[in-house]
């Protein structure tokens, strides 16, 4: 199954985009795509509606906007440099365990929305990434059974401006977590949809030009790992998201480097997991 939220910002209406490819309106049965419905098996309990009561439900048309396709979670957990082409090109050993960092929820958009310069901004960049939305509340989660906490995949835009992230001091997340700087979707694909997300093609374009292109078969450490990793150390409550870090091809590691500027346009994609579009724009 296939979960979209749709509608102007802020009034994001919970939806599904059905095996034909017509999408619907499933706010009659739930009110958003968040902690509540996650972790009160409602991907379940949808499913059962649907099979009554799909033919009846409003249909959404191509023209409306996709949102984020779940409502703000409690957290988003990013992990860095985990593909070992990406830790060459930035210059960085290969980690002996996963490298975290967090992702304010502010920063999250829908897949089309625009990508925001941020305010002083000079080296913003970009970052495809196979994102995981946790399904059932998981602390000291084993690997062997980190799928049963799982309620599906989504793609991510990991945008970071690199000069507040790297060139001031303290951590990550001051180049992590501008507003606009998690666009996600465009749909949550349910865990079935997806055969192996440790096996996933993934790409992304700066205005027609192939920058990243892989596989998550490249991950130092694969979803099970990190998913079982993170829990270790904190509770991840339905609707949480883990980013599980890029592939080799960002702004940052090309020679010379290069970043984003107003007029760009970004697009990217994972397997199953649909196409995204952004454009960027400077801060006004």
């Amino acid at each position: 199954m296939k979960l979209i939220r749709f509608g102007e910002i802020n009034k994001e209406k919970p939806g599904v985009i059905l095996s034909n490819g017509k999408k619907i309106d499933v706010s009659g049965f739930v009110t958003d795509y968040d902690e509540n419905f996650f972790g009160n098996d409602g991907i379940q309990k949808l499913e059962d509606w649907l099979s009554k009561n799909q033919d009846s439900s409003p249909e959404i048309h191509d023209d409306i906007r996709l949102g984020s396709p779940l409502s703000r979670p409690s957290k988003i957990v990013c992990v860095g440099l985990n593909y070992a082409k990406h830790a060459a090109e930035s210059g960085m050993d290969i980690p002996e365990e996963p490298v975290l960092f967090f992702k304010s929820t502010s920063a999250i958009v829908g897949p089309f929305d625009p990508i925001v310069i941020p305010k002083g901004g000079e080296k913003t960049d970009w970052e495809v990434e196979l994102a995981v939305v946790i399904g059932k509340k998981a602390s000291y989660v084993p690997e062997a059974d980190v799928l049963s906490h799982v309620a599906g995949y989504v793609l991510h835009n990991d945008v970071s401006e690199r000069a507040f992230q790297l060139e001031k001091s303290g951590q990550w997340v001051k180049g992590k977590s501008c507003d606009t700087f998690a666009p996600l979707g465009p749909f949550i694909a349910t865990q079935d949809e997806i055969e192996n997300p440790n096996d996933l093609n993934l790409w992304l374009k700066l205005n027609g030009e192939i920058m990243q292109d892989s596989n998550t078969s490249d991950f130092i450490f694969d979803v099970q790992k990190v998913v079982s990793y993170i829990s270790q150390f904190m509770t991840l409550l339905p609707g949480d998201i883990i980013s599980t870090g890029t592939p080799f091809g960002v702004g940052l590691g090309l020679n010379p480097p290069r970043f984003l500027k107003e007029g760009d346009v970004i697009e990217l994609g994972i397997d199953g997991l649909g196409i995204a579009r952004q454009s960027c724009k400077a801060y006004k």
